[in-house]
């Protein structure tokens, strides 16, 4: 049994890891009121240390051994066995207290092992596979820390596919060094781009037309995912549409960049965030949410 003490020393280098782990979303958790965030964070945790034993494994058949190990130790937690795993030991306790279904990170795993065992996407059916278990699952989780109504959580799916495919453009070339290209195989084809093309970082028109497609089809599901946003309850929604703009921002940024994904990642300045936000603002939840951000600034 773990004192008050030692779990509030877990939930700081949580926030510590969703800091580390990515800028937009710890960015975003800082609208969530203190408890909100603790859970986001937990959340946030988990899924970043299943991806980087993935990520960081040495090889594939290393990679197979950790995540099989890791969901050994899931499934044990979610059996109700007691663990001494400090991010199990946190987002165990998010799980419950937020009624999150246990199928969800079970698909963020079977979502990694299409990472270890897939380096190519021959279709858009099969890469929205992959981008529902590793990112839809995770908008369906915070959906959950946060509250919701209605059919919110088929917006959410939306908005995870809409946030993973903007990775995928951002990150073309880091994957690219890595051996994974994630830009479906049938699309490069139709529009005269082959893969010796990508692996040569050649910015053609047919290059152009192509990525023009794919932030398309990514803006597509940013604006299906829209209603669902005020589906959810009102101390947490702000903080998506915060998320949701800031990623909505980095898509932009590909685009004017002239889609110059091979050498550079597209990233938005911390200025461009506080901008966004007070675009974003209207109404006392949102006012309520900044008041929290400039509290919490105040108090760093």
């Amino acid at each position: 049994m773990r004192t008050t003490a030692e779990l509030n020393h877990l939930y700081r280098e949580a926030a510590e890891q969703t800091a580390r782990g990515s800028k937009s979303f710890y960015f975003a958790t800082r609208f969530f009121p203190p408890e909100l965030a603790r859970s986001a964070h937990a959340v946030y945790w988990f899924c970043r240390h299943t991806d980087d034993l993935v990520d960081e494994a040495p090889n594939v058949e290393q990679g197979r051994l950790e995540i099989e190990a890791w969901s050994e130790l899931l499934e044990d937690s979610l059996r109700g066995g007691e663990t001494r795993h400090p991010i199990l030991r946190l987002f165990r306790e998010a799980m419950d207290r937020h009624a999150i279904p246990h199928e969800y990170p079970r698909e963020l795993i079977a979502g990694m092992r299409m990472d270890l065992e897939r380096v190519r996407y021959s279709t858009f059916a099969d890469l929205r596979v992959f981008c529902y278990r590793v990112a839809s699952v995770v908008g369906l989780m915070m959906s959950h820390v946060i509250g919701y109504r209605g059919p919110a959580l088929d917006y959410a799916i939306d908005l995870g596919i809409a946030m993973q495919l903007t990775n995928i453009l951002r990150d073309v070339g880091t994957d690219l060094a890595m051996d994974r290209i994630y830009l479906p195989l049938e699309e490069l084809a139709r529009f005269g781009y082959s893969e010796a093309d990508l692996r040569a970082k050649k910015r053609t028109p047919a290059f152009e037309q192509l990525m023009r497609y794919q932030v398309k089809r990514a803006r597509d599901y940013y604006r299906r995912a829209e209603p669902g946003i005020p589906m959810l309850e009102p101390e947490g929604r702000f903080a998506v549409r915060v998320a949701a703009d800031v990623y909505s921002e980095i898509l932009q940024r590909i685009e004017s960049s002239g889609f110059d994904v091979f050498d550079r990642r597209a990233v938005v300045p911390a200025y461009r965030k506080y901008w966004l936000t007070a675009r974003s603002m209207a109404g006392p939840a949102a006012r309520q949410s900044f008041e929290r951000l400039l509290s919490w600034r105040a108090n760093a």
